[in-house]
Parts: structure tokens; C-alpha cells; sequence
């Protein structure tokens, strides 16, 4: 076996059920902590480093937590989407491949915009979103009309810097 190998094979051995624990007390599911346990060692697996891990466990901890912030945010964001579908007339709610189309495309703007600041995505989500004006967001958010426009051109060349494969 490579050395490589030896080494996750090892880490694997003496903390995987010591992650699995930690995530299952603060997610109080044991599937969804075995879930996230073994998507942080195929991180870890990814990332080729493991042989230079010096506090596995908190190094596993911090993969760990921000693998489980992700995975809470989806889960919020498709309960809400499901909560917005409930609330419709069961005549126009789309197909249930429309509804898998559209979670999809919700989870990939998500992504987009999770690298922005709090009031920059705020601001462009009530600017695409909600349709609002750049007076109306500035009145609403007590910010400068000027504010408003710095923030959206700052959204905007994010996410096209994602869509090129840039990071921002």
C-alpha cells in the first residue's frame, strides 16, 4: 500500500467514528453525520495532504464544519423552495421534473453567491429577484444609491467570474 494511502487509511481508522459522533451531536441525525463523515475523507482524499496533517482531529473538525454550514444551507434552501411550492394551488405547481429542474438551478445561484458579502448578495437578490430599483434597495437598506451600484457590480463580476472558472 503507498504511504499516501497507509496515512488516510490510518486517520481513517482512529477517527472516523470519533467525526461521525461529532457531527451526529450537532446535526442530531446519525445518517446525515455518517453522510457528511465520509464525504470529509474523500475531502481529505482529494486534497493529497494527509500526510501533513499534524491535529487530525481538528483538522477533520474544520473540513467537517464547513461541509456541514454547506450542507445546512441547502437543506434550508430547498425547505424553503418547498415551503413557496406548498403554498401554490396544486393546478400551478410545476411537474415534479420542473421542481427537480428548479431546486437545481436555486442550489447553483446559491453557490454563486455564497462567496459574497452579507449586503452585496442581499443587494443583488432584491435586484434580480425581487425586481426591486436601486433607489428602492438603497431606501430599503438604508444604504447610498451609490453603495447599491458598487455592490451589484461586485456581484455581477463575481458570478461571472465564477461562470468563466475564475474564483473572485
Amino acid at each position: 500500500m503507498p504511504a499516501d494511502a497507509q496515512v488516510l487509511h490510518t486517520l481513517y481508522r482512529d477517527h472516523h467514528n470519533w467525526l461521525q459522533g461529532w457531527l451526529r451531536r450537532r446535526l442530531g441525525n446519525g445518517c446525515d453525520a455518517a453522510d457528511l463523515a465520509q464525504d470529509t475523507f474523500v475531502r481529505l482524499l482529494r486534497a493529497g495532504n494527509a500526510a501533513s496533517i499534524r491535529e487530525p482531529r481538528d483538522y477533520l473538525a474544520t473540513v467537517a464544519r464547513g461541509l456541514m454550514v454547506d450542507f445546512l444551507r441547502r437543506r434550508s434552501l430547498e425547505q424553503a423552495y418547498l415551503d413557496v411550492l406548498a403554498s401554490q394551488p396544486q393546478a400551478e405547481q410545476p411537474s415534479a421534473e420542473q421542481q427537480a429542474l428548479l431546486l437545481e438551478a436555486l442550489m447553483e445561484v446559491d453557490r454563486m453567491l455564497v462567496g459574497l458579502g452579507r449586503t452585496v448578495r442581499e443587494v443583488f437578490i432584491l435586484s434580480q429577484l425581487d425586481g426591486l430599483t436601486y433607489a428602492q434597495i438603497a431606501a430599503r437598506l438604508g444604504i447610498s444609491l451609490r453603495s447599491v451600484n458598487t455592490y451589484m457590480a461586485r456581484a455581477v463580476e463575481h458570478c461571472c467570474l465564477l461562470q468563466a472558472g475564475w474564483q473572485s
